[in-house]
Parts: structure tokens; C-alpha cells; sequence
């Protein structure tokens, strides 16, 4: 099993073009399901997957964590049927109790201004943070996306960025103050802070090496901190305030689907939901008859 293992690894990230994250995530499902099973993968019936998700939440994982493992498994056996390994995806057939959905959290308008506000441009790292911050809010690029970023990635005087994150490349604009910030970041800081005239990274650290998820999730709480915004915040959170507001103030779903890389619209319609829930709540603390 270790060889279609390592074919499934292969697969995820070279066809379906998904992060090194998210595959190690895929393949420790998997191992971890192998080692409960206790039996040769390929013959695991739909009850053996039934019972060992039934032990994950009875031992506390969350539902979260019990769909993405189901969600890997049902990869893994649908790349095992396509090879002819077995005849059916057993995974397809489980069911689990349905989870509430929880809605995204996002910021205001506001905050998300006093956050963008907070990196000064006074020094290299301060030109670097506002790049990043302002081209996250401008694109809603997921994390991994965002610092997999190479140079040519970024065409400033277009004013666009090219993404290849997810199952196909996409165009995004970026709006003029994050162009701005793009550009000075680039002509200021990066040619003093990388370590190699062949690094190809976009946006380095300290090291002059490629920023990573750990090195920008510290940028993102320092300047929530810095900025007094209570509310708690991940690098996620603005990508989920790009949505929204982009919805609330007229966007079509399609083209934030588009601009996010959702493969399926139904992952973009919970914004639909996030914003309705918003507008009323807004609706019941300022009408007067409400």
C-alpha cells in the first residue's frame, strides 16, 4: 500500500494541485485509518470506515476534523478505483450526523482599515508587512497561496496577480493601495532583504528565505495587537472579509467564486448567509420599529 500511497501524494499535488499541507494532511488520514482498520486498505467494506469515524467522534474529534478524514479517505479510495485497486469508493457511502455550519468570521470595514494602517513604512520589514497585508485583502488568496508567490506571480502595471494555487490558475486585480504598496515593497525592501540573487520567493523573512504560514500568522497577531482590534483574527479572516465585502457591496457569486478558487459554488454561498445574517442584525439595533 505504501506504493499507491505514494501515488496518491503524487496526484494530489501535481493533478489536483493542492498544497504540501493539505496532502500530508490527506496521506496521515489515511496511515492513521490503516493503522485502525488493522486490514489491507483495499479491503476496507463501508462498515470498517462507518466504525472507525464513529470511534473519531466518540473520542472527541470534532465534526470538523471527522469530515476533512472522511473527505481524504473518499480521495484516497476514488484514486484506488480509478487505478482498478477497487471496484467502488466505500467512503461515498458513510453517513455522519449533520453539523451545524459555522459562519466565517470577518471584519468591518473599519478594522480592516485600522489593521492596514498599522505597518509603517519606516523600514524593510514594515514595507514587506504592508505588501502583504494590503494583497491579501485585495485577493483573498488563501495563506499557502499568498507566500508560494514568485515575482512574475505579480504584474503591478496591470494591476493583477496570477495564482496557481488551486486546480487551475487564476487572475486576480488588486486594487490601486495594494499596487502601491506592491511596488514599494519591491523597489525598497526585497532586493536588501533576500539572501540570494536567484531567490524567486515574492515575500522572504528575515533569513532572506520564503516567508512561511508560521512566520506570517505572527506578522497578522502582532499588528492585531498593535491595532487594539479585540476580535480575533487569522490570515483567514481576510480572506473572509474580501468576500463579504466584495458581496455587500454588489459582487456576483460567481465571480467570487472565481477570484477565491472554490471549486464548488457551494462553498461560496456561505457569505450569501454571512451577509443576510449581518444586514439584519444591522436592520433590528437601527430601525426604530424594529
Amino acid at each position: 500500500m505504501t506504493e499507491f500511497l505514494s501515488g496518491f501524494s503524487e496526484y494530489l499535488k501535481e493533478e489536483k494541485r493542492l498544497s504540501d499541507n493539505t496532502v500530508a494532511s490527506y496521506v496521515r488520514d489515511v496511515r492513521q485509518f490503516e493503522t485502525f482498520s488493522e486490514i489491507p486498505l483495499e479491503n476496507a467494506a463501508v462498515e470498517t470506515l462507518q466504525g472507525y469515524f464513529d470511534h473519531l467522534l466518540q473520542n472527541g474529534r470534532s465534526m470538523a476534523t471527522v469530515m476533512r478524514v472522511v473527505a481524504s479517505l473518499k480521495s484516497f479510495y476514488g484514486y484506488l478505483q480509478a487505478h482498478g485497486v477497487v471496484e467502488e469508493n466505500p467512503a461515498r457511502k458513510i453517513e455522519l450526523p449533520k453539523a451545524e455550519r459555522r459562519l466565517p468570521s470577518v471584519l468591518s470595514g473599519q478594522e480592516v482599515e485600522l489593521l492596514l494602517q498599522q505597518p509603517r513604512s519606516n523600514d524593510l520589514k514594515g514595507y514587506r508587512d504592508r505588501a502583504m497585508l494590503e494583497l491579501l485583502y485585495a485577493t483573498g488568496l488563501r495563506v499557502s497561496e499568498l507566500i508560494a508567490l514568485d515575482v512574475q506571480d505579480v504584474n503591478l502595471s496591470a494591476s493583477f496577480v496570477r495564482c496557481a494555487g488551486s486546480a487551475r490558475e487564476r487572475v486576480i486585480p488588486i486594487y490601486p493601495a495594494a499596487v502601491k504598496a506592491m511596488r514599494e515593497y519591491i523597489q525598497r525592501a526585497r532586493d536588501r532583504m533576500i539572501e540570494s540573487p536567484d531567490e524567486r520567493a515574492l515575500f522572504v523573512n528575515v533569513n532572506g528565505e520564503r516567508m512561511s504560514r508560521q512566520g506570517f500568522w505572527k506578522i497578522v497577531k502582532y499588528y492585531q495587537e498593535k491595532a487594539g482590534i479585540k476580535k480575533e483574527i487569522t490570515p483567514h479572516t481576510l480572506r473572509h472579509s474580501f468576500a463579504a465585502h466584495l458581496l455587500e457591496n454588489g459582487a456576483d457569486l460567481r465571480a467570487i467564486q472565481e477570484m477565491l478558487g472554490h471549486a464548488d459554488i457551494s462553498s461560496t454561498q456561505v457569505y450569501v448567509t454571512l451577509v443576510k445574517n449581518r444586514l439584519e442584525e444591522v436592520y433590528k439595533r437601527a430601525h426604530p420599529r424594529a
